[in-house]
């Protein structure tokens, strides 16, 4: 991964992790909109983790990463 960053590649991984959860609950019949919610939630970690280190300022990559934190929050709930 990029420079070896550890949380980018955590990030990243979980989000793998998550994409092999959905599709087994899928499989298990659950409902479909509390999987979507999962697959969003776990799966824009990484996305707001890699947004944030592309940050205008360091004012907006804290507040990226607070809405990483956020979505890691929503997704263990």
């Amino acid at each position: 991964m990029k420079n070896d960053n550890i949380i980018l590649e955590k990030s990243f991984q979980f989000s793998l992790h998550i994409l092999k959860l959905f599709r087994y609950l899928r499989k298990q019949k659950v409902e479909i909109e509390i999987c979507s919610q999962l697959l969003r939630s776990g799966t824009s970690i990484g996305a707001n983790v890699e947004e944030a280190i592309g940050g205008s300022s360091r004012k907006d990559f804290i507040h990226k990463l607070e809405i990483a934190y956020r979505e890691a929050r929503e997704t263990r709930y």
